[in-house]
């Protein structure tokens, strides 16, 4: 096994800005073009049911292929990983642009979940060969402080194109994002990964799940993460719904009242890069976990007492957003630390446990919502996944590494 880095305490803000514009895809991706939701429904002659799976099969095509692309990546090197997963997401994006049928659109986003996850899970494991557990938090957090703009502004940009041009424009808006990502990572990419050469086969692969399921302490930090990630996910399978049924608000004004959750985690990840390295990745999650379970609870507080406003709503996702920014990024960097020589195979596994319970949620609560058409299916699943993320939270202290 090798020995860890040696901490590096400034992060050139060159490699910092290559990491942002490779993770942002997935995020900008899964948010941007919700505002179109009603739009694909009508034009697709289909319902909103089968409209939510073009968010879920993507979460779910994401899940699967982390756990590929991770250790693939621990195999053959970071970079030719990375470059493949993007020109998959522009193929992909071009079908998605011109689907004729909610098939093709689904097959399409099949694809892009595929080649779109590239970014952040080898992103991830790029930080880990470079920083030590503490300073690879920082690092994360500075990255997604850049990144979560993506998620930020997308459902704004998608609103906005939506309102003028339609769904189509959406997708063909990402298909140019995706070329010019190909091309910025293609020229500026740097490996940091020396090809295992003694690694062969599927076994090779495999090998890393094995030794990384038998380690408490990785299921600990990434249960923390994914099940902080999942609240999230449950808003976002029932914000649809909730905003244009509930609040009856346009895609453009939905976009803006987005912005709530993405400031708050931008804020919360701010905090991490300046304290982690100081007071350890353990305790930043324990506290991001109460701060959660007490927006949860303010969440079930607001709906159950019929207050359903924008802020009303919004108001408990923004503070939902700042512990999350304090929880992930320090979750995902004890994830990958437990065995260094295997961080991208850790990055797989964590980022495809956090996805997968992100798109189970996003069905549930879609489902909930058709047979109890309120907002508090969505209250008390944001609040469940709180109270999880802190159980695992603490579980952190104590779990064998």
């Amino acid at each position: 096994m090798t020995s860890p880095p040696a901490p590096r305490h400034r992060v050139p803000l060159g490699f910092l800005a290559l990491l942002i514009i490779v993770s942002s895809l997935n995020p900008l991706v899964i948010n941007q073009f919700v505002p179109s939701m009603p739009g694909i429904m009508t034009s697709l002659g289909t319902d909103f049911a089968t409209v939510q799976l073009v968010l879920s099969v993507y979460l779910f095509a994401t899940a699967v292929a982390q756990l590929i692309l991770g250790p693939m990546s621990d195999r053959f090197g970071r970079r030719p990983v990375l470059l493949a997963g993007l020109l998959i997401f522009v193929v992909a994006s071009v079908v998605c642009t011109f689907a004729p049928t909610i098939k093709v659109l689904l097959f399409g986003r099949v694809l892009q979940g595929i080649g779109g996850c590239a970014g952040i899970v080898i992103g991830r494991a790029i930080i880990r060969d470079r920083y030590d557990r503490d300073q690879a938090a920082v690092t994360l957090a500075y990255v997604t402080m850049g990144y979560a703009v993506a998620p930020m502004i997308g459902p704004v940009i998608g609103g906005i194109i939506d309102d003028h041009l339609g769904w189509r424009a959406n997708f063909g808006f990402v298909l140019v994002l995706g070329v010019l990502t190909t091309i910025v990572a293609w020229r500026f990419l740097p490996e940091t990964r020396v090809r295992d050469l003694a690694a062969t086969g599927a076994s090779s692969l495999l090998g890393g799940f094995a030794q990384l399921i038998r380690v408490p302490a990785f299921w600990a930090f990434t249960l923390a993460g994914s099940f902080a990630s999942t609240a999230f996910f449950v808003f976002l399978g029932a914000a649809p719904f909730i905003s244009s049924r509930l609040l009856g608000l346009s895609g453009t004004a939905f976009g803006f009242y987005f912005l709530f959750l993405s400031v708050g985690y931008i804020i919360g990840t701010f905090l991490t890069g300046r304290y982690a390295a100081r007071y350890g990745v353990v305790l930043m999650i324990v506290v991001g976990g109460i701060i959660q379970v007490l927006s949860g609870i303010a969440m079930v507080a607001v709906v159950a007492a019929g207050w359903i406003t924008p802020l009303g709503i919004f108001l408990p996702i923004y503070v939902s957003g700042f512990s999350n920014g304090l929880v992930i990024p320090n979750a995902v960097a004890g994830a990958v630390s437990v065995r260094p020589r295997l961080a991208g195979a850790a990055a797989g596994l964590n980022g495809s446990v956090q996805i997968l319970l992100g798109a189970l949620a996003t069905m549930f609560v879609a489902k909930a919502t058709d047979y109890v058409p309120t907002a508090m299916p969505m209250a008390i699943g944001v609040l469940a996944f709180s109270i999880l993320s802190l159980i695992a939270g603490i579980w952190t202290r104590t779990a064998r590494g």
